[in-house]
């Protein structure tokens, strides 16, 4: 069968978006969706995600990670899929949709020389665990927060894949999270579970990453700007007694190529 799909980034992190209202594509076929995100022998992704429509909603996002298997929600590909949406219901700029871990709203805000900047909202947060000087929470998908004095000089893979695969999270696994404070931004590196090495910005990791920021006292800002290797991102919140509400994940998404492949 032949399907239409289309690549988009945002901040770096990419995704084979296809719409699937019609639920024409396997998505139990694991071994197809790893041939399809692989770099050298597909059309190359972080990830793979599936439109479909929803009762109650505008759509579903159905997401799955490079490894072929569906994933936990994602972000920066929850702010490319509603880009997606945005050229699907032409006219319309406000979406709610159903993802992994439940109900997300999401607006374009505006337009940049090559895209759309969009605006999505992110689960609330009601704990962060205290590892030593680390942190473990979960905004959407698990991430453990490590804070560290340069960012550019760690070894995201190497460092990334002992924590994900050390006996405390060898199970389910975790995203790993490399921050460096800046007084008014952090830096961060994330390496991701399911793609099993470093991405170029990571959605949840840079949400994760600004709340323990703001959660370890070791910044008042609100928002958050937060620089990846892929681009800017903009964090906001709103701090409560029980965790943080109202999280927002703010940042441009960006159509890259359309084109056709037989499966």
């Amino acid at each position: 069968m032949t399907f239409q799909f289309y690549k988009y980034q945002a901040t770096g992190n990419d995704f084979i978006l296809i719409d699937d209202r019609e639920k024409h594509f396997d998505a139990t076929n694991s071994s197809l969706i790893r041939r399809l995100c692989n770099r050298r022998f597909g059309i190359g992704a972080d990830g793979l995600i599936l439109l479909r429509n929803e009762v109650d909603s505008d759509f579903r996002m159905l997401y799955f990670n490079a490894d072929g298997y569906e994933g936990s929600m994602c972000g920066n590909g929850g702010r490319c899929v509603t880009a997606f949406a945005h050229t699907i219901f032409p006219g319309k700029t406000n979406f709610e949709f159903q993802a992994y871990d439940g109900l997300h709203k999401a607006s374009i805000r505006g337009t940049t020389e090559h895209g759309l900047v969009v605006q999505l909202s992110m689960q609330s947060v009601h704990t962060i665990e205290s590892i030593e000087s680390d942190f473990l929470l979960d905004t959407g998908s698990p991430h453990y927060v490590c804070f560290v004095a340069d960012a550019a000089v760690i070894d995201v893979n190497a460092e990334g894949r002992r924590i994900r695969n050390s006996a405390s999270f060898l199970r389910d696994g975790v995203n790993v999270n490399f921050v460096e404070l800046h007084g008014d931004s952090i830096t961060v590196r994330t390496y991701e579970r399911g793609v099993e090495e470093e991405t170029l910005s990571c959605g949840t990791g840079v949400t994760a990453s600004a709340l323990a920021a703001v959660f370890s006292a070791k910044m008042e800002t609100n928002p958050v700007r937060v620089f990846t290797r892929g681009g800017e991102l903009n964090v906001t919140f709103i701090k409560e007694l029980a965790g943080y509400s109202g999280v927002t994940l703010t940042g441009e998404a960006v159509c890259v190529f359309a084109g056709t492949i037989e499966c």
